[in-house]
């Protein structure tokens, strides 16, 4: 699933459940039945994403956080949060967050 729209908003699904692992994250999601393991800065966008937030703030949110440049940023939270809407992790919401 290929999220919507220019800067959509989105969110963790509440059937998924979290639990640090490591340096990351372990994901269990209840409606599929399966585990995802999430590296540190994964793991910190899924905590970020428990409320609503537009792909721009997750983005800002990560370049605050990690070393890590703009283009490259933009690339790999693409990259996630596509994952994440194609495991069924991240829902998109109609309503754009202000």
């Amino acid at each position: 699933m290929k999220l919507q729209g220019l800067n959509p908003t989105v969110s963790a699904v509440k059937s998924a459940v979290a639990c640090e692992f490591g340096q990351g994250v372990a994901l269990f999601d209840m409606t599929s039945n399966m585990y995802f393991s999430l590296t540190k800065v994964s793991a910190h966008v899924w905590n970020f994403l428990q409320e609503p937030r537009s792909v721009q703030q997750v983005r800002a949110s990560v370049m605050e956080r990690f070393d890590v440049d703009e283009a490259r940023c933009k690339a790999d939270i693409e990259a996630l949060l596509d994952g994440l809407a194609n495991a069924g992790l991240i829902r998109q919401h109609d309503e754009e967050v202000v």
